[in-house]
């Protein structure tokens, strides 16, 4: 199974620093850590979860990295700034943002309340846009930035009982070629990673969904192997790409 190990020891990204939401556990941490294999310095959020992160700032620096954990609503713009402030003065600098952050919770549609369906759109949508407004400066200071978006593969199969994430997601997914257009000129990458079927824990959990997809290698993939297209994207090798959507999903839908 490939992972961020693949690499080889490489420090491609040392001396950058990545700021990961949504980073106390599963596809998070392992985006964290591997950031941290390949050298970035880390900025972690998490709205709440301390503890968690704590562990996730345990494995970077069981890696060798540094890492910083700054709790706070991304929804809300002053936190938001807050967050990016503390970064940069740990730092000195901010050359990543995987925007992670995200909820996937079920229910039929006749179920689903506005406040649901609010609030999966502001993690998902809201949130990456009011910290690239935050974050922009110091991107832009960069000579190589790049911003990374995770998806997901319902966005372009479609699901039940999902309509408010396969919505966000494809508003994500549109977000991401549009922010390429926009940043191009200041030499910022923006690509989406769209993970399938992957073996996470999940807090709300996914019933309905998580036991139907199926895909061409027949298993789940891991955190790590999606964590390895993510570290592969913040890298010096693929600055030729952007706008891009990358399909990490086992087969499970072929663009």
């Amino acid at each position: 199974m490939a992972d961020a190990s693949s690499f080889a020891g490489a420090r491609e990204l040392e001396g950058r620093v990545a700021l990961v939401t949504g980073a106390s556990r599963n596809i998070g941490r392992a985006i964290a850590v591997a950031l941290a294999e390949g050298g970035a310095s880390l900025v972690l959020t998490a709205r709440r979860d301390r503890s968690s992160l704590d562990e996730t700032i345990a494995e970077v620096e069981a890696k060798g990295g540094r890492a910083v954990a700054l709790l706070g609503d991304l929804a809300d713009p002053s936190e938001v700034k807050a967050i990016v402030g503390g970064g940069l003065a740990a730092f000195g600098r901010l050359d990543i943002i995987v925007n992670n952050a995200s909820t996937r919770n079920e229910a039929p549609i006749e179920e689903l309340s506005f406040e649901a369906w609010r609030e999966v759109m502001t993690l998902t949508l809201d949130a990456p846009f009011l910290l690239l407004k935050a974050a922009l400066e110091a991107l832009s200071a960069s000579d190589r930035a790049t911003i990374v978006n995770i998806g997901g593969m319902t966005a372009y199969t479609g699901a039940t009982q999902r309509a408010h994430v396969v919505t966000a997601k494809a508003g994500l997914d549109g977000f991401t070629k549009a922010l390429a257009q926009d940043l191009a000129p200041r030499g910022i990458t923006v690509n989406l990673v769209s993970p399938g079927m992957i073996d996470t824990v999940r807090a709300h959990g996914s019933p309905h969904h998580y036991g139907k997809t199926k895909n061409l290698v027949g298993r789940r993939g891991a955190p790590e192997e999606v964590a390895a297209m993510v570290r592969f994207l913040c890298g010096p090798d693929a600055r030729y790409l952007t706008g891009q959507t990358v399909h990490v999903n086992g087969g499970g839908y072929l663009p």
